[in-house]
């Protein structure tokens, strides 16, 4: 049932209902949605209230409805991006065909926060602000940090519909090839939702992270937004032989442990075969 306490419209709230239900995956793509007059029964409205909401859903590519057939829940448009490459969303996703646009919101002289400032080194950069659209949609809101003295000459201009790395390593010879990334899940405040078209409070992919050129120097610091309804982080991940070596010859360490140990001394290996040899002679 509902809230009739709620502010907003019957309609609007039936459809936020199914579209959580939607997105979590409790009505996966494919399924069938529930009949007009189950959804009638189960939030307590008329059938015009349901007809809005499905419509809405529709409207917004979550269903499919068809003429005498059940609507079904249509597959997600997704967008797939690689976050432990160095290169950003533009170069990705062209590389696949897709239609990238780029909007500069600004680009001006700021004093970042304290992780970009201690990342960069300085307090005198560029406060870089952009929206990403893939096939004319809206997916990421970007904010890039950039110490002014590397890269005076940047024009808002020269980045519409392009790509910042690229321009960065063709005009300044500042090729990025490394950093650090994270993720965090954040929901959109009132900026976020009318830059990306989104409701206040939609779950938004957050990824931040520093990056260095091909000198080891700090290039960037950036906080991207993406719509976690359109957006998947693909991460590969592998074990080399040195982690699987020191997986199989040390016990799991418990949660909280130190971690970044150097490699043991000769020292560590001798007493380490000691104390095996006492383990054997209680043993025996």
């Amino acid at each position: 049932m509902l809230d009739r306490t709620d502010g907003r419209p019957l309609h609007q709230q039936v459809a936020e209902s199914l579209r959580q239900e939607i997105v979590g995956h409790d009505l996966p793509p494919g399924s069938t949605l529930p009949s007009e007059a189950e959804l009638c029964a189960r939030f307590g409205v008329g059938r015009s209230v349901v007809r809005q909401a499905v419509a809405g859903l529709a409207a917004d590519g979550l269903v499919i409805r068809r003429q005498g057939r059940p609507t079904v829940v249509a597959e997600p448009t997704e967008y797939r991006r690689l976050v432990q490459r160095a290169t950003g969303l533009f170069d990705q996703f062209a590389r696949r065909g897709h239609d990238i646009r780029t909007t500069v919101v600004g680009l001006e002289k700021a004093t970042p926060p304290a992780p970009a400032r201690a990342s960069l080194g300085t307090s005198a950069c560029l406060k870089l602000e952009r929206i990403r659209l893939v096939d004319d949609e809206p997916l990421s809101y970007v904010r890039t940090w950039l110490p002014a003295a590397r890269v005076s000459e940047l024009d808002a201009d020269d980045l519409v519909d392009a790509s910042l790395h690229r321009l960065l390593s063709q005009r300044y010879g500042l090729r990025p090839v490394s950093g650090q990334r994270q993720v965090r899940a954040v929901a959109a405040d009132e900026r976020l939702a009318a830059a990306l078209d989104i409701g206040v409070g939609t779950p938004l992919l957050l990824l931040e992270g520093e990056t260095a050129d091909q000198h080891g120097r700090p290039l960037e610091w950036f906080s991207a937004w993406h719509r976690a309804d359109r957006v998947v982080f693909d991460i590969d991940v592998s074990e080399t032989a040195e982690t699987l070596t020191l997986d199989a010859a040390s016990p799991r360490e418990p949660a909280g442990a130190p971690t970044g140990r150097s490699r043991p001394t000769s020292e560590d290996l001798a007493r380490a075969r000691e104390l095996v040899e006492e383990l054997r002679t209680l043993l025996d």
